[in-house]
């Protein structure tokens, strides 16, 4: 029983095709929404289901003509959704393992020089250049926010934040 012969109406195979679907297209569709349906909650993610079922798929219809005549295609198909499962969390996982290997250990005092010179420099800012600083660049908000907050007009808030920037980045320049 292949999967490029068509059942006749009336024979044996009808009977064999009635509990198995005959071709991979019937195949796919008896199956296809059962099997995303459990890998969605294999995996606990909608597109890792969807792909992994796709594998799964792909690799039983390069094997149509084998699987087909199994007496259990279906099991066959999972045990190929539960390989292809594993393959791609061990592949994950020894990315993870090299990606962790490959950094450098963290230097816990790194990056405190520098942070201690930009508080000294923040610190050396006129208040309302610090709170314009503050309100553009922290809160995110816009000049026209930041000037009803401030009780000035945008164009001053924007002032005041270039004179910040360019007094921080004169004073960390200075800084050996």
């Amino acid at each position: 029983m292949g999967g490029s012969e068509a059942p006749e109406a009336g024979s044996e195979q009808t009977a064999v095709h009635d509990a198995a679907p005959f071709t991979f297209e019937e195949f796919f569709a008896a199956e296809n929404e059962p099997l995303y349906r459990r890998m969605c909650f294999v995996t606990g993610n909608a597109q890792e289901a969807e792909e992994i079922m796709q594998d799964a798929f792909l690799s039983l219809w390069e094997r149509w003509d084998h699987v087909s005549v199994l007496d259990d295609p279906t099991g066959y198909l999972y045990r190929t959704a539960m390989n292809v499962f594993r393959k791609r969390y061990r592949r994950a996982m020894l990315s993870i393992r090299r990606a962790i290997a490959a950094a450098p250990p963290a230097d816990p005092f790194e990056g405190i020089d520098e942070q201690q010179d930009l508080l000294a420099a923040v610190a050396g800012l006129t208040t309302r250049q610090r709170a314009a600083l503050v309100l553009l660049d922290v809160v995110d908000m816009t000049s026209e926010e930041a000037g009803r907050a401030l009780g000035v007009t945008p164009g001053t808030v924007r002032g005041l934040a270039t004179r910040a920037r360019a007094a921080i980045r004169d004073s960390l320049e200075e800084t050996p």
